[in-house]
């Protein structure tokens, strides 16, 4: 139902899905970027069931609640508890490596900016859990100037991290956000 309604978004908006994931890659962390939008939302998830790819995405776990867990669960919401008193960015990323531990197939979409707004440094979780999960970094994106979508190279973190994301963050600046004001710089 979801692939159908993502198709029928696509058609109206003139919006395109490109690109697959290679079939050997299991478990991954995928980057969703540039995100300027709640529409960014929409269109990446659209996107991703037109292309069959089984994201899932990290969401407090206070949202996934009856009734919102009734849309929220088959989009692939993952809910972590961010509450817990004294949890830092480092056990997030704890809690994602386990996740990812325990799975045969998993593909987790993150926005690094972590917020709409533009920003200079990006958050590092992504990063640090693909490094830590030993899985690979790929580059899911929006072009709203070309209205296309779809899923861009697959990275390998090397470990060299400001290296690593300035090269990712390079592939994002050939793509226009609908803001391009608060894109990638």
């Amino acid at each position: 139902m979801w692939r159908i309604i993502a198709i029928i978004i696509f058609k109206i908006t003139g919006w395109k899905a490109r690109s697959y994931i290679p079939t050997d890659i299991k478990k991954a962390v995928m980057v969703a970027a540039p995100h300027t939008s709640n529409w960014d939302f929409i269109y990446a998830r659209a996107a991703l069931f037109i292309l069959r790819v089984p994201v899932k995405f990290t969401i407090k776990k206070e949202w996934v609640k009856f009734p919102l867990s009734l849309i929220l669960n088959p989009l692939g919401a993952l809910p972590i508890d961010r509450q817990k008193k004294g949890m830092s960015r480092t056990s997030t990323v704890d809690k994602m490596v386990d996740i990812f531990n325990q799975e045969d197939h998993l593909i987790i979409l993150v926005t690094p900016e972590g917020t709409r707004k533009y920003v200079e440094k990006w958050k590092s979780g992504f990063y640090f859990t693909a490094q830590r999960a030993n899985v690979p970094i790929i580059l899911g994106y929006l072009d709203y100037k070309a209205k296309e979508a779809g899923i861009g190279a697959v990275f390998q973190p090397t470990g060299d991290r400001d290296k690593d994301v300035e090269e990712i963050k390079a592939f994002y600046r050939t793509k226009t956000a609908k803001f391009p004001e608060k894109g990638v710089r």
